[in-house]
């Protein structure tokens, strides 16, 4: 079966991963001329789903609760598990019950075990929430790597063409977000920043509480860091506005002073597609299995959505739409 996947974005590079491991030739078309630039490419690569499930809905814990394994196995040496850890400034206590309302999967921490989880954080938190089952990547890394691992296998990749008018295959797997053109999407605006400061070190990503802008800090090599928080609703893909980012700052600084002078090494949006419930769907229509509606769980929810469109693909019998079964998990939990 010769298949097209429209999209390299995390959706599209985790779909033909799964198809072409089921015997499919798969080729993959992508308007930009390499893997950057899109929502992915800006993403935090927490694989968090205790955490995410604090504003999200079951959903999103039963599908991405596995994610961690599928990348491990998939790209050894490139996630680390160390859990998340969650603080709040003493004067935001009570968004850590709130947020410990929400989920599962964490211990209660106090100043002494926060110290030894994190060093440079010593003295800094009375208290927090530990969530020792999740994990962390590097997007960039990631879909570096995996790039390189499906071309290696036989993958086809037509950068620089417009994915919408590639033609000649059995089937399409679409996986071009806000480009796929359905009403139903809404576009989630994104903004992030990249620090370079050598004088903190984090083991794993931390999330600060906050009633107005919580911030999570993503470490990656070299004494970078992640940090991101805003969601807007809009399509604009102007830069990071100068309140998002004195926001952002500011809640670094909070996490540890080094913030305050470190470098601002870059800046980024990315436009996140969603449906009304945030809960992504794989759908079939006609010769096209369409993957869409990841929300903020790019990286999280990815990997079970490319084992249902794969299944889509080679058995008509099974489910069409995702959505249908996250009602029915949404109902019962």
């Amino acid at each position: 079966m010769r298949l097209l996947v429209k999209g390299a974005g995390v959706a599209g590079l985790t779909a033909a991963f799964e198809l072409a491991a089921r015997g499919a030739a798969v080729t993959i078309a992508e308007t930009r001329h390499g893997l950057g630039g899109n929502a992915s490419w800006m993403a935090g690569g927490m694989l968090a789903p205790w955490c995410e499930r604090e504003s999200a809905e079951q959903p999103v814990l039963d599908l991405g609760r596995d994610a961690a394994d599928w990348w491990d196995a998939v790209l050894p040496d490139h996630v680390t598990r160390a859990g998340t850890l969650v603080l709040a400034m003493p004067r935001d206590a009570g968004e850590l019950d709130r947020f410990a309302s929400r989920t599962s999967g964490y211990r209660r921490v106090d100043e002494d075990e926060i110290a030894l989880l994190e060093p440079d954080l010593a003295g800094r938190f009375r208290r927090g929430l530990f969530f020792p089952g999740e994990a962390h990547l590097d997007p960039r890394r990631a879909m570096a790597a995996l790039h390189e691992k499906l071309a290696g296998s036989g993958v086809e990749f037509r950068f620089g063409v417009d994915a919408r008018h590639v033609t000649g295959f059995d089937r399409e797997i679409d996986c071009m977000g806000m480009a796929y053109g359905d009403e139903r999407l809404r576009g989630v605006r994104g903004e992030m920043l990249i620090l370079r400061t050598p004088d903190i070190s984090l083991s794993r990503p931390v999330r600060l509480l906050h009633p107005r802008l919580p911030l999570y800090l993503a470490p990656r090599a070299d004494h970078h860091f992640m940090a991101g928080a805003t969601m807007v609703e809009s399509l604009s893909t102007e830069p990071v506005t100068a309140r998002a980012m004195m926001e952002l700052l500011n809640a670094a600084y909070s996490v540890h002073p080094a913030f305050g002078e470190a470098a601002i090494v870059e800046t980024g949006v990315g436009i996140r597609p969603a449906f009304s419930d945030n809960l992504p769907r794989v759908e079939a229509h006609g010769r096209t299995v369409a993957i869409n509606g990841l929300y903020r769980h790019g990286f999280l929810l990815a990997p079970a959505m490319a084992r249902r469109a794969a299944d889509l693909v080679f058995d008509s019998d099974k489910p069409v739409e995702l959505a249908d079964e996250t009602d029915g998990q949404r109902q019962s939990a």
